[in-house]
């Protein structure tokens, strides 16, 4: 990922925070068809392995699991908040005119070497602890033990699991950090001023970046 280094984000555990909080990534893997992503929720267990080992799973209709190369590094994405930004929020604009539009985003490449497995004690862990992670701000959790026990058991033959201990990592979060804190100010007064929840979470997350 090109990565200016106004934009770096090297803190191994802000980027686990990030990867956390936005836990629906896209896992790409280069196969015998070529490159195949599949969109999945994670589990990140921050403490396996040099930054961390990432797990899941996928159908086992699913041939990505049957195809991927697995000598062929594999990359997990994860996408922050986003927001297109009009250069009309700038003050540079009126003082100099020398103003484009610009996207704000945050991701996280992480890239690994993946291992597929089918045990079912292995894949009921990986299910029960995304059921309870996901389920935990509901006031009554559903819990997998609330279905019957034969029920799971035939749903698990359905599925692979994976794991992808991180080989390495990459940050970046662009917002603006590259402009006048005039400019920062004016694109996140002008994000607020839209009443846009999705425009507001990014002039939070603009906000919070800068120095106290």
């Amino acid at each position: 990922m090109y990565i200016p280094k106004d934009f770096r984000v090297d803190d191994l555990p802000t980027l686990h925070a990030d990867m956390q909080r936005n836990n629906f990534a896209a896992l790409v893997t280069l196969t015998l068809s070529g490159l195949v992503a599949t969109h999945l929720p994670i589990l990140l267990d921050a403490d396996r392995g040099l930054f961390g080992t990432i797990l899941g799973h996928v159908s086992r209709a699913n041939l990505q699991w049957q195809q991927s190369d697995p000598d062929t590094e594999a990359l997990l994405i994860f996408n922050g908040p986003d927001t297109y930004v009009t250069p009309t929020w700038y003050p540079a604009k009126q003082e100099t005119g020398r103003v484009v539009p610009t996207w704000n985003y945050a991701a996280i490449h992480a890239y690994g070497t993946l291992t597929f497995f089918d045990d079912p004690e292995r894949l009921r862990h990986i299910v029960t602890r995304l059921t309870d992670l996901h389920e935990a701000a509901f006031p009554t959790p559903w819990k997998v033990t609330d279905a019957p026990d034969l029920y799971i058991n035939s749903l698990l033959k359905a599925i692979i699991g994976f794991e992808f201990p991180i080989t390495r990592i990459e940050g970046k979060r662009k917002f603006n950090q590259n402009r006048s804190a005039a400019d920062q100010s004016g694109v996140v007064e002008g994000l607020r001023s839209l009443n846009d929840p999705t425009k507001s979470t990014v002039a939070d997350f603009m906000q919070n970046l800068k120095p106290e």
